[in-house]
């Protein structure tokens, strides 16, 4: 298991040299990961640094190795020559059979490292040694085509785990290739010195500078990871190439190891290799069944051989209960014959078995065309713990530039919240083995991490801090095509037939996309048709932007729209009265990030969207000739009201857009609307200072055709001083202030003014002293005769007062 890391990471380096020398025109990758580094490590005869499981040909696909069997075994011989041999010197002991070798000094700081620097999880141990297992799996099934000598023992290909939780021990076990005597000397004990040195300069480097050091998806140093958790390993191997089993064993602090020939026939293993670990005291929790068994389900779930955990399992039976015997004969009576059924009560029997871990299988390595929607369906539900079957989902594999496959979802109900940046909703692995699923928008943008997926990548470096993974040129290629493939899987939502999907989407992730719109200004072409409002045509279906352009009259040049808290109060409001009378539709935004949302997509088809609360309003069809003597007529008037108003607003315009209401108090241009001032004013740590400037770009607009204007243009060129004129117009502000969705800046002021004009109205027809009072007399007078009047009476005669009138 061990020396498989080491092969696969030394074979391309050796197959270019060997191969190249062999055959002229054969040539590996000269920008590969292995190649580089093996260069740089100026290595000739030593292994490679274990910082990289690099790419090799026995995880490559078949296309890519065609590695003839004409060449094949000369290939492998001269390349298992090339092991590198050992430069510790074997120290004398009194056991012939066990020989004690002194660590290679910067295998030495390469644990201590590991153990106290690099990895900040602790629990990534199990996915190294697991990476590892699979690995000597993979060398032996390779070898095994053209040495079919190797699998002469007919044993399974798998990984057994068992664990000790009350002594504190793992026993790791593949039935991979295994190692010599040699191969546990040359690759447990011996690392280039020059790759090594290289390695470390650059974590120190990195340190220095700041970097964070919590490595994602760190392989290489997969063995020295054990010592994370353990105070001693032994590594029993066995390899088909020789006849003994060799045991290493090493302690975490020490500067030397054994290398013994196994004797116990106990401990015999007909091939592989068996790892002890001897966890440190406060590690032992790693040895409990349950907690290996889901770290194998978290980070090794699809490694492509069966992994198998020691579980304790039970079935349940009867058995028999022993009775009392005088119970017994109570029951039985006098008849010692009578038969009676014997009491049984049921027991759980507990006992210990393998159990298959890795069950879910790898789905996206497969066609698309050769999965059922079931499939998919329930490897959802599985990988990402949910008990609905999602809304959608897209498997689909990347090439060129990039290569990786990926299977999304979209959930099929909201779990985070859309302020939750960090999710864990995109698994990310590299050759079928879990890297990480801590993202911060590296993967996909904040307003789509209600996407769930899987992400395996061939071409992602695996030596990766999150610095480099945020400014990595791959990862930037694969967030651009995931965000694609994402809209594309929504967009077929929205085009189903089933219409009630899409609305359960739009319910649960309306609002992502809308801040998707407001923050992704590159994808607005695909978000756009995937939002939904209500409109004035359409107040109980929402409608897309498609079908409002689709339903657009023939002279209308814009899309229009109106903000607003409900939509009772946008389907009321004073700005719909001329539109209404065009036919034009107009969709309500009612929803606190609406008005955001279409302010930032700004058009959509070459339609501008206009907010018709705002002033300049161009409904198309304007007379000039009749606007200018409008305001020629109306133009004093304005300035009259404008004068008593002062700078509630920044001017006072005759109306194009009302029909039956006086006036409407419209935003400027470029000020807030009635809706946004709200939503700012709710800001906990809202500007003032910049609310009252939009507030003083407010436009006060006047109906001329409406009775009440006319008579205050009366008003305006008569009695401009009147008093009653001038309050008049402070109740039509005040009136109009409320109609467009404004906030009273007083609200007892104007509940005053309207209790005055109550009292005023009511008072010329009902006070005393007034025909009708004189008619009908006041209560008291009533009271006084002694006269009793009911109320039954009192209104039959208001109303034959009312006849007589």
């Amino acid at each position: 298991m061990i020396v498989a890391g080491a092969w696969r990471r030394s074979v391309p380096a050796l197959v270019r040299s060997i191969a190249g020398a062999r055959w002229p025109g054969f040539s590996a990758p000269s920008s590969s990961p292995a190649a580089a580094a093996y260069q740089a490590a100026g290595c000739e005869n030593k292994v490679p640094l274990l910082s990289g499981r690099w790419f090799s040909i026995l995880s490559a696909p078949k296309t890519r190795t065609a590695i003839h069997k004409t060449w094949l075994n000369p290939l492998v011989n001269n390349l298992l020559g090339h092991c590198s041999e050992t430069t510790a010197a074997a120290v004398d002991t009194s056991d012939p059979s066990c020989e004690k070798f002194e660590y290679q000094a910067e295998v030495s700081r390469l644990m201590d490292l590991i153990v106290h620097s690099l990895y900040s999880n602790k629990e990534v141990f199990l996915r190294e040694l697991i990476s590892n297992a699979s690995d000597a799996l993979d060398k032996l099934r390779f070898l095994g085509v053209t040495e079919p000598e190797l699998l002469k023992e007919a044993v399974d290909f798998d990984i057994r785990i068992q664990t000790d939780k009350d002594n504190g021990i793992i026993t790791i076990t593949d039935t991979g290739i295994g190692m010599t005597r040699q191969e546990l000397v040359d690759c447990l004990g011996t690392i280039a010195q020059s790759g090594t040195a290289k390695f470390l300069k650059a974590l120190k480097d990195s340190k220095e500078a700041g970097a964070d050091s919590n490595l994602i998806g760190q392989f290489g140093v997969g063995f020295y990871s054990a010592f994370l958790v353990s105070d001693k390993v032994v590594v029993s191997s066995k390899s088909p190439k020789s006849d003994k089993q060799y045991v290493w064993e090493g302690e975490a602090n020490a500067s030397s190891y054994t290398i013994r020939e196994e004797t116990d026939p106990e401990k015999l293993i007909p091939r592989g290799t068996r790892l002890t670990l001897y966890l440190k005291r406060d590690d032992k929790a790693f040895a409990h069944p349950e907690r290996i068994q889901n770290l194998v389900k978290n980070y090794s779930q699809f490694v492509s051989f069966p992994i198998y955990t020691w579980q304790e399992k039970g079935f349940t039976k009867e058995v028999e209960v022993d009775e009392d015997p005088a119970e017994a004969k109570q029951e039985g009576g006098d008849d010692a014959f009578t038969e009676r059924k014997k009491k049984t009560k049921k027991v759980i029997e507990k006992y210990w078995d393998w159990e298959l871990t890795n069950e879910t299988k790898p789905i996206w390595l497969r066609n698309p065309k050769d999965v059922t929607t079931e499939e998919y369906n329930e490897f959802y539900k599985k990988t990402f713990n949910e008990y609905l079957d999602p809304l959608a989902s897209s498997h689909f594999t990347t090439e060129g530039e990039v290569e990786f496959r990926s299977i999304l979802f979209v959930p099929a109900v909201k779990k985070d919240d859309i302020v939750n940046f960090k999710t864990k909703n995109i698994r990310l692995y590299v050759k079928r083995v879990f890297i990480s699923d801590d993202f911060e928008g590296e993967l996909f943008p904040r307003y789509l991490s209600f996407v769930k997926g899987v992400v395996d990548s061939n071409d992602l470096p695996l030596n990766v801090s999150r610095e480099i993974l945020q400014e990595s040129r791959i990862v930037r290629i694969m967030r651009k095509r995931l965000v694609r493939k994402a809209f594309d899987m929504i967009l077929g939502i929205s085009l189903s037939e089933n219409r009630d999907d899409y609305e359960k989407f739009w319910e649960n992730f309306g609002k992502n996309l809308k801040l998707g719109c407001i923050e992704d200004h590159s994808n607005h072409k695909r978000i756009a048709p995937l939002l939904r409002f209500f409109s004035s045509q359409s107040e109980n279906e929402l409608i897309s932007l498609d079908e409002y352009v689709e339903n657009m009259k023939a002279d209308q040049k814009d899309i229009y729209f109106i903000a607003a808290d409900s939509l009772t109060s946008a389907r009321n409001t004073p700005f719909l009265e001329r539109l209404i009378e065009k036919d034009y539709e107009v969709l309500f935004l009612v929803d606190p990030m609406d008005e955001v949302a279409i302010q930032n997509l700004k058009s959509y088809k070459d339609k501008n969207f206009v907010d018709i609360s705002k002033e300049d309003l161009d409904l198309g069809d304007k007379n000039e000739e009749k606007e200018k003597e409008i305001k020629q007529e109306f133009g004093q008037t304005c300035d009259w009201i404008k004068k008593r108003l002062g700078d509630k607003v920044a001017s006072v315009q005759v109306s194009y857009r009302l029909s039956s209401s006086p006036c409407v108090l419209v935003s400027g241009k470029f000020g807030w609307s009635a809706n946004m001032e709200r939503l700012m004013r709710a800001q906990t740590l809202g500007d003032t200072s910049s609310l009252e400037f939009m507030r003083a770009r407010r436009v006060f607009e006047i109906n001329p055709e409406h009775p009440i204007i006319k008579n205050l243009n009366i008003a305006g060129r008569t009695s401009p001083d009147d008093l009653e004129a001038l309050r008049a117009i402070d109740l039509l502000y005040d009136t109009a202030l409320i109609s467009s969705g404004f906030t009273p800046e007083n609200p007892a002021e104007l509940s005053g003014k309207i209790y005055e004009m109550m009292g005023t109205a009511l008072g010329s027809k009902w006070a005393a002293g007034s025909p009708i009072s004189q008619e009908y007399g006041s209560p008291g007078q009533h009271c006084g005769s002694g006269n009793k009047v009911t109320p039954e009476a009192e209104v039959v005669e208001a109303v034959e007062v009312g006849g007589q009138k």
